[in-house]
């Protein structure tokens, strides 16, 4: 897992925004983006998969105040690819064994085939 990196942004920031506003440039901006709390051990997992196919998220953590903003984005942890709503862990899953994940990741230009 050496040499892949991901962003951990903090949600809550200084001008006034509100979360919800914020949540949804973040989604807008960046290809990948999870939503997570430390504490839960199906956000980990969604993060170690992410790594382990080599994609370089945008992660979220929440902390137990900022959940309860995380309902304009559903339940934790919440997973978009290019701006969409993927879901959680189950949703994560059902592309990744379906083989859909690595194509929806190159299509949103998260994942590069290296030579």
């Amino acid at each position: 897992m050496e040499g892949v990196k991901r962003r951990v942004v903090a949600l809550t920031i200084d001008c006034g925004e509100p979360p919800e506003k914020r949540m949804e440039t973040m989604i807008r901006e960046n290809p990948v983006v999870v939503f997570s709390r430390r504490s839960c051990c199906m956000c980990h997992v969604i993060k170690r998969l992410l790594a382990t196919v080599g994609v370089h998220a945008t992660v979220i953590e929440l902390e137990e105040a900022e959940a309860a903003a995380a309902s304009a984005v559903g339940i934790l942890p919440a997973l978009f690819i290019g701006g969409k709503p993927i879901g959680g862990l189950e949703g994560l899953m059902a592309l990744h064994l379906s083989g859909k994940l690595v194509p929806r990741l190159q299509e949103v230009g998260a994942y590069v085939i290296s030579d």
